[in-house]
Order: structure tokens, then sequence, then C-alpha cells
């Protein structure tokens, strides 16, 4: 295939991303996986789709930058909706769900014995996470009175960690074999693996090592969940500010702060750039770079021009 239908390709995956129910952003830590999220969904919000952001662990970044208040499901901005899932609460509805009464669901959920078990289990939060994740993307959701989403974004964790939840379904159902656990485990997986409904977002630094985690995420995607890496963010590229005539002037200038600042600011932008050309050249994904934002705290507003980005390429 040649580049120029390559790069196609990839344009037409980027543009579709927001058609499917659910979009994974992960990375490396630090690279700003809950900024892309959070511009993502108000790119989504504003397409008019009912858009949820999911964050795992109790975490609240995204609803700290852009007004939300709680775990549960939020209305952050119209059409635009976060929720912290924390796993106990999905252990809780899923056993509301799976048992014939409430009462044994409640002696289950109040037994130490079954809190130690759950606890010990390998892989189990991951897989109750990803279950409400699931659950989130359904028309017919279980939880009573509440409406579908059109779109759910999960801001997933660090990209290892990840990975590991995308492909938690498929591992408790080979374990189980069979019976409920193996039956659901293979109607979550079902959606988690088919490209027509789940989408992935790599977020990255243009430095060489979140650049090296987002390509073996790119290797790793296919043989443990089946999908490929649909889109690559670059987040925070520095403007090249300087030519070369600018950069002779600052060698040959005078020692002092302000020059050797701004020879620091084009090293680490001339950097940038060779890494994020070595991104291109090897990724397999369309990749979009978002402006470094320079800010001790982000809000809505500041997310805003990342948001008008994304929707360039979405």
């Amino acid at each position: 295939m040649s580049a120029t239908a390559a790069a196609a390709r990839g344009a037409r995956a980027a543009a579709g991303l927001l058609d499917r129910p659910l979009v994974v952003v992960t990375g490396k830590g630090g690279v700003g996986k809950s900024t892309v999220a959070a511009a993502l969904g108000l790119a989504a919000a504003r397409r008019g789709l009912r858009t949820i952001i999911a964050e795992v662990a109790r975490r609240d970044d995204v609803s700290r930058v852009l007004g939300g208040t709680g775990v549960h499901e939020d209305e952050l901005a119209p059409n635009l909706h976060h929720i912290s899932i924390d796993p106990e609460e999905a252990m809780e509805e899923y056993l509301v769900d799976q048992l014939p009464s409430r009462a044994l669901a409640d002696v289950l959920l109040s037994s130490r014995g079954f809190g130690y078990l759950a606890a010990a289990t390998p892989g189990l939060r991951e897989l109750l996470t990803v279950g409400k994740v699931w659950e989130l993307a359904q028309d017919d959701r279980r939880t009573p009175g509440a409406r579908p989403y059109d779109l759910v974004v999960l801001d997933a964790p660090a990209t290892g960690h990840g990975v590991a939840i995308l492909s938690a379904p498929r591992t408790f159902a080979d374990a189980a074999l069979m019976g409920r656990v193996a039956r659901q485990g293979r109607v979550i997986d079902a959606m988690l693996s088919d490209p027509a409904q789940t989408g992935v977002v790599a977020v990255a630094r243009a430095e060489e090592m979140p650049v090296n985690e987002t390509l073996a995420l790119q290797d790793a995607l296919p043989a443990t969940v089946g999908l490929e890496l649909d889109l690559v963010v670059a987040n925070g590229v520095l403007p090249d500010r300087f030519t070369a005539a600018d950069v002779r002037a600052l060698e040959a200038a005078p020692p002092s702060a302000p020059v050797r600042s701004a020879l620091v600011a084009h090293r680490r932008a001339r950097a940038q750039r060779a890494q994020l050309a070595r991104l291109r050249r090897t990724a397999r994904a369309p990749v979009v770079t978002l402006p470094f934002v320079s800010a001790p705290v982000l809000d809505a507003a500041r997310i805003e021009p990342l948001a008008r980005a994304l929707e360039r390429v979405l």
C-alpha cells in the first residue's frame, strides 16, 4: 500500500471514530490522557452526541477540569456527562443484576470472606470496571431509569493497565469456560474486540519514551484485544519559534539567562520534531498534534482550543 493510500485510510478511520459507541483513550502516564479525553468528549457533545466520559479507580481528573462534582453520571455541559467508576460500586451493581434477589447480593457484599476473595482474584477489578463501561454503552441499560449514551469515552489507565482492562473479559471467559461469568465475559469481549464498536486513541508526548510506549501499544493491541490504533494524539507540542538565522544569532550573542532560555526552548522543540517525525513514520494510525498549554490548572476554557483541533480531524 502506498503512503498516500495509507494516509487516506487512516484519515477515514479517524473520521469515523465518533461513530462507534466506545472510544478508549490510553497512553503513558503523564502525557495528558485526561486532557485529551475531555477535549474528545467536548467535540463529540458539540456534534450532538449524548456523551459520557468514564474515569476509573475513583479518579476525577476530567470532572475537576470541566466542573463536575461527583462520582455518578453528572452532566458537565449540554450532551456531556461524566462518571468515575468505583470497582466496589460496580461489584454491587453487577451482583444485584445477576443474582435472583437483592437480599442474596447484600449477603455476599457484607461477607468478609467474599470481600477477601474478590480482592485476591487477579483481574477482577479490571473486569468489573470494563463491565460498567460496557453497560454505559448499551441501549438497554441495567441501571433502573438510566438513559443510553451515543458515545462512551473511557479515560483508561496508563498503557499496560489499559490493555489489561480491555483484555480482562476475554481472560475471565477463557478461565471460566462456562457459566454466567464466561457468558458475560464473551458478550463484553465481543464489543471490545470489534473495531466497528470500539476505537482506541493513543496519547503521547513527542519524546522518546512515550513514543516507544505508543509503538509498543500499536503492536500489542492486535494480539491481546484484536484492535488497531485509530488515532495517535501527540500532546503538548512546543512551537518552533526560531529560524536558523535566529539560532545562529542567539549562539553568537553574549551569554545571558534569556539567551540560554531561548536556546533550551529551541532544542526541546527540535527534539520534539524529531520524535514527531519518527512517530508519523512508524504509526499505522493518523497522528494529530495538540499544542502545549501553559497553565497551572487546566479548565474548560483552556481545553476548548484542543477540542477544536480534534474536531478538524474527526
